[in-house]
């Protein structure tokens, strides 16, 4: 079994650590692990606020994480380099194509070749994005992989690259394949649905479900996330792994769950349906329980309630 105490007193890096999954890991990484972790992040969508500034074993660099000198200089002092900097809207890279391909595509290669350079162990984010539309439901790994944006082609390329360099250079790498992550600091234009219902419902404005709300998600904690990178980079394992919770949840369903929650009379209202959005999502996660001992922590309805009180 996958022991993340193994990490403890490690020297690390993470990029995109100011922004919203990369706060919550330098946090646990420094606070919990005692780890000396290095913070890159151009704070184009973190927050400087995000980081313990004031804590002596984080050290901020603000720069590009696809700066082959800076990856290089770092990667050099650390044991494990958590890739997590990205541009993570779809609908960004629909608009620019090009700069989804530089902030996600290139920026990985940059991280995996300072990580090939110097045998460093990697863990990079990758995305459920990348399978498209399902044909079966759980997703497993093995799923046909047909991406209908952008995003979800540059995330295919970081997934396969990743394995790639792990096959061909023999190289301590490890893809993470996120569902829906939901929690604190996910705030900004790339917020998830849950942090946009969640303040509609609070404002008492119409919550706005895009197409019918018969869509269903497979919602994950930041927290359980977290704990799949620790395990990720604790185990001898590489390769892909799907990182949910395994089950999914209509939008219509969560929308109610939320107006419940934050006592609401906010209405509910369809829109149009976003182009391209897939019908139904859901990971098979039995790899990632069997290999890195992952096992998801916090259920959806303790998640929200957290994430409403703490608001």
């Amino acid at each position: 079994m996958t022991d993340t105490a193994d990490l403890a007193g490690s020297s690390v890096l993470v990029t995109g650590g100011a922004g919203f999954i990369g706060s919550h890991l330098v946090e646990r990484l420094a606070t919990d692990l005692n780890c000396y972790v290095f913070v890159i992040d151009d704070l184009s969508n973190g927050s400087a606020e995000h980081i313990q500034l004031d804590h002596g074993n984080i050290e901020f660099v603000q720069g590009d994480a696809a700066s082959q000198p800076l990856l290089n200089s770092l990667a050099e002092q650390v044991e494990v380099i958590f890739h997590q900097a990205a541009l993570v809207s779809v609908e960004a890279s629909v608009k620019d194509p090009v700069e989804s391909h530089q902030r996600n595509a290139e920026a990985t290669l940059t991280v995996l070749e300072a990580a090939r350079m110097t045998d460093t162990r990697v863990v990079v984010a990758s995305s459920a994005a990348i399978y498209g539309h399902p044909e079966t439901v759980p997703i497993s790994e093995n799923h046909s992989k047909h991406p209908t944006s952008p995003y979800g082609l540059d995330k295919l390329t970081i997934d396969q690259r990743t394995q790639l360099y792990g096959e061909l250079y023999d190289l301590n790498a490890v893809a993470l394949r996120y569902f829906n992550v939901y929690g604190p600091r996910q705030t900004g234009d790339y917020a998830g649905v849950i942090s946009v219902f969640c303040e509609q419902a609070e404002q008492g404005t119409e919550i706005t479900i895009e197409g019918d709300g018969e869509q269903t998600r497979d919602f994950v904690h930041v927290d359980d996330i977290v704990q799949a990178n620790l395990l990720a980079a604790a185990t001898e394992k590489t390769g892909a792994y799907n990182i949910g919770t395994g089950t999914e949840i209509s939008i219509n369903k969560l929308a109610d769950r939320i107006k419940y929650l934050t006592d609401s009379s906010a209405e509910v209202t369809h829109i149009d349906p976003r182009e391209g959005d897939i019908r139904r999502s859901c990971a098979d996660i039995s790899r990632a329980k069997e290999e890195l001992g992952y096992e998801p922590t916090i259920e959806l309805e303790e998640g929200l309630k957290t994430l409403i009180d703490a608001k």
